[in-house]
């Protein structure tokens, strides 16, 4: 099949007026049965990355930037396993163009109020836009909660070095939707975590009632020799926390490197703490972690909020919403 083409044409995706340049007509290439990951845009091999997919959606639609999920993907950002099935392609135009309708596309209107990067050739919202935009995502249906948007918050601003272009974003929008998600999510969100895991194991420490730590700062001796950048710490107790997420720390050779550079913590008065997913995957292991941190850093546990560790999809704003509908019905049954 290949060799009935051209060979510049095997290479990238194409369109009907590429192949006229190469002496190829539409019906000629419907009858060489290529890949169609879009109307009017031809492949002979399968788009199997979102960069790809966009790229060959850019043949064929002008005046347009990549946003939501597909920007979240693009930018690298974390996000929930519930979302991996879905593969629509969100494209952003503006309001006077209207939104792009076409098979495996998802259109938006609002180009003209986002700020747009380039992110390997392609136009992209910002990730600050980006950020807000999932926020408006959520509603019924829609596997993605206020914790996925702390997560992918915290990604953000560490990013960005600050909380700030969050809030500007945000307030540069008017009314939109999921705006008291975002807004609670906003009030978790911090600079310094670097990973899931990071985000996950704060949450549930600071919503037990334990102090905020420090995140991803670097550890020095007193002599002033470096010893390394723990996952958190707080200095006053002389404790270091460390997530060990599987993927990175759980071969056998990466533990051996663990241990030399814990034993470095400890030998300059440090106490370290390894944490891992099965710590804070089920209320009985948080809880458990949330005592033993509190007995490091000398916190009463009488003080410990053990009710409020639990991952959060819904805000506070919509449960509150969902009980007032539940009274209203059940008054209205009376």
């Amino acid at each position: 099949m290949a060799a009935s083409i051209p060979e510049p044409l095997t290479r990238r995706p194409f369109t009907s007026e590429i192949a006229t340049v190469w002496r190829l007509s539409r019906r000629q290439v419907h009858r060489l049965n290529l890949h169609a990951p879009f109307r009017g845009v031809w492949s002979t091999t399968p788009l199997e990355s979102v960069a790809q997919q966009c790229a060959a959606m850019s043949l064929v639609v002008e005046c347009h930037c990549f946003s939501h999920l597909t920007a979240a993907r693009l930018h690298g950002l974390p996000l929930p396993r519930s979302l991996d099935d879905d593969e629509a392609i969100h494209v952003m135009r503006d309001a006077r163009d209207g939104s792009v309708r076409r098979r495996g596309l998802v259109g938006h209107t609002g180009l003209f109020g986002r700020d747009v990067v380039d992110v390997d050739g392609l136009p992209v919202t910002n990730l600050a836009d980006t950020w807000v935009d999932m926020g408006e995502l959520i509603r019924p249906g829609v596997p993605l909660g206020l914790d996925d948007l702390v997560i992918m918050g915290d990604a953000v601003a560490d990013r960005l070095g600050s909380l700030d272009p969050l809030i500007e974003a945000l307030e540069a929008r008017r009314a939109p939707r999921g705006k008291r998600t975002l807004l609670e999510a906003l009030t978790w969100v911090r600079v310094g975590s670097e990973s899931p895991g990071e985000t996950r194991t704060r949450l549930v420490l600071v919503r037990a009632g334990l102090p905020e730590p420090e995140l991803n700062a670097t550890v020095y001796a007193s002599s002033g020799r470096w010893l390394g950048r723990p996952d958190m710490r707080w200095v006053k107790q002389r404790l270091l926390l460390e997530y060990q997420g599987r993927e990175f720390h759980d071969a056998d050779e990466q533990r051996a490197k663990d241990e030399v550079r814990f034993a470095r913590f400890s030998g300059h008065g440090w106490s370290v703490l390894p944490v891992w997913d099965n710590d804070v995957n089920s209320d009985a292991a948080r809880e458990a972690l949330a005592v033993q941190v509190a007995n490091e850093l000398g916190h009463p546990i009488a003080d410990l909020d053990l009710t409020d560790i639990h991952p959060r999809f819904f805000s506070m704003r919509m449960l509150e919403l969902a009980e007032s509908r539940r009274r209203r019905l059940r008054a209205q049954s009376r």
